[in-house]
């Protein structure tokens, strides 16, 4: 079985890139009332032209948008949701970074009616970068984990879903027709962005779910069951990753460890095309639970990291890159950074010309490494 490669994943990004000062800028004004949606839309609009355009210049084959038009890389997709809106109190989430701890309080939220999908999410947003650029248009969404695992059970009405198997089916169905939405608006390149299979990994996690009186042991099996439900129907012609990242706040992240406690269940059972994994520093772990990949699997190494500026050495990649492939042959192997440069609004801690620095790094060792 051939590793599919349409659009082609071998030098790539995650999604999320600087929002840029003009931009952030109106973003302000608007928020303030001194611009109205109209004229957002069209900064929104001029800066994806030229965050495209860069990456088109960088030598990428697919392009996403930048997640420009979002504050956050999910929320901004789940609250569109039917069924789901904003919760009354906010989330408390810990990062931490080499200086110490940052406490973030993202907004939560709460499932109070049957979920469906209204209409095509992200519809409008898809169809400008599709036009807009000449390489593959890659769409970034988070996946039908993230309803679930800040909240869990707690966040859904009882009296909505007295029976939580209706809401993973409702949910997935919910997703489904978004994927085919996507599919009839030429969508070929889907990415589900998921924390919850990598923190899983992470025991303190574990252990923070199983206090809430969760299954935090069997967690990650419903995880994969509901994204396979959900993209089981994709047409032929798509191909769908799934990101799994540890956390992405102003260069902080949130858990620590391997993918070993989800490898063998993960990469033999999700149904997607490929994967990208964090592989930036210690705190990611080994490539041993690569072993578990099959034939036909991409395997997208996010060697370079997006939570610092310094530039990674090629040499250095390579031999990573040859590392891994003592458990995943080379040509499934890809390579792309650690994780998006702008999960969130704020953005990293680095520059803009880092940024791009980084990511034309990834395309030149990936010419070098497969040709």
């Amino acid at each position: 079985m051939a590793v599919r490669q349409n659009p082609p994943f071998r030098a790539d990004h995650v999604g999320s890139l600087l929002r840029p000062p003009a931009l952030l800028e109106a973003r302000e004004r608007f928020a303030g009332g001194q611009i109205g949606a109209e004229e957002l839309r069209r900064h929104e609009d001029d800066a994806i032209r030229d965050v495209v355009r860069m990456q088109q210049d960088v030598g990428l084959r697919s392009a996403t948008d930048g997640e420009f038009r979002r504050s956050s890389w999910h929320m901004d997709f789940l609250y569109q949701l039917d069924g789901i809106s904003k919760a009354a109190e906010n989330l408390h989430v810990t990062f931490h970074n080499a200086q110490g701890d940052i406490e973030f309080a993202p907004a939560a939220l709460k499932v109070g009616g049957r979920i469906g999908l209204g209409e095509p999410i992200f519809a409008d947003d898809f169809a400008f970068l599709r036009d807009t650029t000449s390489s593959t248009a890659k769409l970034t969404i988070p996946s039908p984990s993230m309803v679930h695992y800040r909240g869990g059970r707690a966040a859904i009405d009882p009296s909505v879903y007295p029976d939580e198997e209706q809401f993973w089916t409702d949910l997935s169905a919910a997703y489904a027709e978004e994927v085919r939405a996507l599919a009839d608006l030429g969508c070929t390149y889907l990415q589900l962005d998921d924390t919850s299979l990598a923190y899983l990994n992470d025991p303190s996690q574990r252990s923070m779910l199983a206090a809430e009186g969760r299954d935090a042991e069997h967690q990650h099996l419903r995880y994969i069951r509901q994204i396979n439900a959900a993209i089981a129907d994709r047409p032929a012609g798509m191909s769908v990753t799934t990101h799994m990242c540890r956390g992405n706040f102003r260069s902080s992240w949130v858990a620590s460890g391997g993918y070993d406690f989800v490898a063998e269940a993960l990469f033999s059972d999700l149904a997607v095309d490929g994967f990208f994994l964090e592989y930036d520093d210690e705190r990611s772990g080994g490539f041993e639970p690569l072993r578990f990949v099959p034939e036909g699997k991409a395997v997208v190494l996010g060697l370079v990291t997006t939570k610092r500026g310094a530039l990674e050495d090629k040499d250095d990649l390579k031999r990573r890159i040859d590392q891994a492939a003592k458990y995943v042959p080379l040509e499934q192997l890809c390579l792309s950074p650690q994780c998006g440069f702008s999960s969130t609004v704020e953005g990293n801690a680095l520059t803009y010309d880092e940024q791009v620095a980084k990511l034309a790094l990834v395309v030149e060792t990936a010419e070098e490494v497969w040709g």
